[in-house]
């Protein structure tokens, strides 16, 4: 606006000076005189100045409207470009808000996807899941693997069994094979084969097991028909009486602490893993035979045990278990005025077996002449059937379990203790009278290992020691008495290898290899004579098949009186499959054992063997 009025201002200026400059020149020259009217008075110069102020004046006022219009116009269209930059601004944010929300809209609509899709897939396995447990709640109740009983589940097994045994030499022994008592070669029951069938080895067993809140509580129960009860015959009936095999309680408490009693596998058994008490779970041969294999260490017996697993690989035990002594075996003569006691036949007021056998009894006749005439009597003092060892306290196992990854360890220790009451003197009221007890023990070990990819199982166990007798398959013998009536412990030794090939899912085949060895304990009586276990003056008797007792008892030979060293069973089976699966499973077993029963030699070195040539058949359906 000021340059507009500085032009104005210069322009008014250049015409005062142009009127100024006209003014002072030379004048103009006279007009002509016409005779016509007289012409109007020219302007002034100041009329003519105060004519152009005006003009310039209207001009600039001019100009001041049109660039007080053009202001306004700027403002405006300042106005307007801050309202078009403030559109353009909100714009902008709508648009950016706008492309958040497509982006919120297409993640929702992404996320409503994947939620849709998850909900197809949820939906199909629920439907999966509700058929499954339909179908789990149909078989639980048309065949449950387990019965539920206030609180607690209860599974039944077992198995139905038909089996035979041939044998070439007889023993009367039903399936179970009597290892000691295998007849020689001379004999006269070893001239007989004989044939046994029976179902006598089925087997029944209940399972009952309950949660609580520091662990689990089990009891478990299992029987089979192999025992005899006093009136027990196979005449029509086949009338035998039912046997306590396994029956224990156990408490295993979540701190890895097991409590467990009852009649068990003794834990000198070994067991597949760990310490486990069911049958099921003992690392016993493959046999049809209930006596198992010779060398094979074993007993069913009372015990109490704690065991404790440190870990998955490693867990320790001691049990408490009850003991027997076996009969002390071997020649006594006994120094003069000497005697022992060291056992009982059963009581019949109590719960063990008071039965006798008077055909075996020790009888001895008197002749009494009266007037010629002679009078004949007999006494007879019974042989019984059972002898119970008097026993002073519980044998003691001690035991650890090795589960490293590749197959299983253990490493066992036996205390055993034998006591007699011995009496010296020649008469009740003069005889020096005390008890006398002697310790037997014994170390064993044994491992099972796969090999093959798990096709072939290879196991050995063993067990050695003094007075380990009875926990050998064969029981030969705990003990020898002494000249002086005190017992002696014998030298023992087990063993037993096994080898398993899981030929199929079907078809096991085994192998086993064992024997139970007493070594000899022989001393010098007072009369200068050989004494003890493993000497005899003479078995040449042996050779010389001697005359039945009567018509239904064989007769040992006589003069044939060496004790049991060893004996040793090679055997060979298979078991097959026929079905295995939810409805239990049916099997069929073959098996062929070779066994040779041998005794210590006299002093000319005659010893005799007793060999038996076995076959066993076995039809089984196992409770699934």
């Amino acid at each position: 606006m000021n340059l507009k009025l500085r032009m104005a201002a210069a322009a008014l200026l250049a015409a005062t000076f142009v009127g100024n400059y006209a003014f002072a020149a030379e004048p103009p020259a006279p007009a002509k005189k016409h005779a016509v009217a007289k012409k109007p008075a020219k302007p002034t110069v100041e009329d003519q100045i105060n004519d152009l102020r005006k003009e310039f004046q209207g001009q600039i006022d001019g100009l001041k409207n049109d660039l007080a219009a053009k202001d306004a116009q700027l403002q405006q269209a300042q106005k307007a470009a801050a309202d078009a930059q403030a559109a353009a601004a909100k714009a902008e944010v709508d648009a950016t808000s706008q492309q958040q929300a497509a982006t919120e809209n297409a993640a929702a609509v992404s996320t409503l996807q994947n939620t849709v899709t998850d909900l197809k897939a949820n939906a199909v396995s629920l439907a999966t899941t509700v058929s499954d447990e339909n179908q789990a709640i149909k078989k639980a109740v048309e065949n449950p693997n387990v019965l539920h009983y206030k609180g607690i589940n209860i599974t039944p097994g077992g198995f139905m069994a038909a089996e035979t045994v041939w044998r070439s030499h007889a023993t009367g022994a039903d399936i179970p094979t009597p290892f000691t008592a295998m007849p020689f070669s001379d004999a006269d029951a070893s001239h007989l084969s004989e044939f046994y069938g029976t179902g006598r080895q089925s087997r029944v067993s209940l399972m009952a097991e309950g949660k609580v809140d520091w662990g689990t509580i089990r009891g478990y129960v299992e029987a089979d028909f192999l025992s005899s009860g006093t009136n027990s015959n196979n005449n029509q009936s086949n009338s035998y009486v039912m046997r306590q095999r396994v029956v224990w309680a156990q408490a295993a408490l979540n701190n890895g602490w097991t409590f467990s009693g009852g009649q068990m596998w003794s834990l000198a058994t070994e067991t597949k893993k760990g310490f486990s008490t069911l049958s099921g779970d003992v690392a016993s041969p493959l046999t049809i035979d209930p006596n198992y294999n010779a060398g094979f260490v074993w007993t069913r017996q009372y015990g109490f045990r704690a065991t404790k697993a440190i870990s998955k690989k490693f867990g320790f035990g001691v049990g408490l278990e009850n003991p027997q002594v076996l009969t002390p075996a071997g020649t006594f003569n006994l120094n003069s005025g000497i005697s022992y006691l060291w056992g009982i036949p059963g009581a019949n007021g109590g719960n063990y077996n008071a039965g006798a056998s008077t055909s075996n009894a020790s009888c001895t006749t008197t002749g009494t002449t009266s007037g010629g005439t002679t009078t004949y009597s007999t006494t007879c003092i019974p042989s019984y059937l059972t002898t119970y060892g008097i026993n002073p306290v519980p044998d003691v196992i001690v035991k650890a379990a090795f589960d490293p990854g590749w197959g299983h360890y253990e490493v066992i220790g036996i205390g055993r203790w034998f006591r007699d009451r011995i009496y010296s003197g020649a008469t009740a009221a003069t005889a020096y009278k005390y008890n006398d007890t002697e310790m037997g023990g014994g170390v064993g070990g044994s491992f099972r290992v796969p090999l093959l990819a798990k096709k072939l199982d290879v196991g050995m166990k063993g067990l050695y020691g003094t007075g380990m007798g009875r926990y050998g398959a064969s029981t030969i013998a705990d003990v020898t008495v002494r000249p002086d009536g005190k017992f002696s412990p014998l030298h023992s030794l087990s063993a037993l290898g096994t080898l398993e090939l899981h030929a199929t899912p079907r078809l096991d085949i085994y192998a086993n290899y064992g024997g139970d060895y007493i070594g000899k304990s022989i001393y010098i009586n007072a009369s200068g004579k050989k004494d003890g276990y493993g000497w005899n003056e003479s078995n040449t008797g042996c050779s010389v098949e001697p005359l039945p007792t009567n018509s239904s008892t064989p007769a040992a030979p006589s003069n044939c009186s060496g004790v049991n060293r060893d004996v040793q069973e090679g055997t060979l089976g298979y078991w097959y499959d026929f079905y295995k699966g939810p409805k239990g499973r049916l099997r069929q077993g073959l098996q062929y054992s070779y066994a040779v029963r041998e005794i210590w030699g006299d002093k000319t070195g005659t010893a005799p063997k007793g060999i038996e040539n076995m076959f066993w058949t076995s039809f089984r359906y196992y409770l699934p």
